[in-house]
């Protein structure tokens, strides 16, 4: 559990997650220079050869093209979405503040990718502790983040928070999963003033 009340954890809309992204959105939720930026980091973290889980997934790979991982799953909330993902293998459908178990074994994975999502996770501690079971000691988690959210579903302290208090908050639900170590918290900011930020919290994970 986290170590802050429950009421930072609620959100506007409590209706039931399945029913808010029952329709597709076949948009994207940063733009293209922020989206590159997230490429360039899995780029950096990722092993081209892996098998690399792409958490909270949607229609969007933001994988490099030019690499050939042994594996791709991905998991999410809408399947139309999923299935129109040309980097996936195979995927979840699976609405993880409903259901935070991990349909995977213990160290099955080399790199996990969770990109705009961490703010819509009403128990994020508790799912990225079972991130970490899930990741080969010493591999990478990615977490991305902007400034642009679906408000209605995302949690309370993150409305209430700057970017870089954002930073700071999925800095600390890495470290109280206590199953990473090397959190570090970036900012990677395209530039410009027509450019969304980019924010990125790191962790290696320590393993189950």
């Amino acid at each position: 559990m986290s170590r802050l009340p429950a009421e930072a954890f609620r959100r506007y809309d409590e209706t039931p997650d399945e029913e808010f992204y029952e329709t597709p959105r076949f948009v994207a939720h940063i733009d293209g220079r922020a989206i590159a930026t997230v490429t360039q980091l899995y780029r950096e973290h990722f092993p081209p050869d892996g098998a690399i889980l792409d958490l909270m997934s949607s229609w969007v790979s933001h994988l490099p093209r030019e690499a050939r991982y042994r594996r791709v799953v991905g998991l999410g909330l809408n399947e139309a979405e999923l299935k129109q993902n040309p980097r996936l293998d195979e995927y979840v459908v699976q609405n993880l503040n409903r259901n935070l178990r991990l349909p995977f074994g213990d160290g099955e994975f080399d790199g996990v990718g969770c990109c705009v999502s961490i703010d819509y996770l009403t128990r994020p501690v508790e799912v990225l502790r079972e991130v970490g079971r899930i990741l080969k000691v010493g591999a990478p988690l990615v977490v991305t983040f902007s400034n642009r959210c679906f408000a209605d579903k995302a949690v309370a302290v993150w409305l209430q928070l700057d970017d870089q208090g954002r930073v700071r908050l999925v800095e600390e639900h890495l470290k109280e999963a206590g199953t990473f170590e090397n959190v570090c918290g970036l900012d990677r900011s395209p530039g410009g003033m027509f450019s969304d930020p980019l924010y990125a919290v790191i962790g290696q994970s320590m393993g189950p």
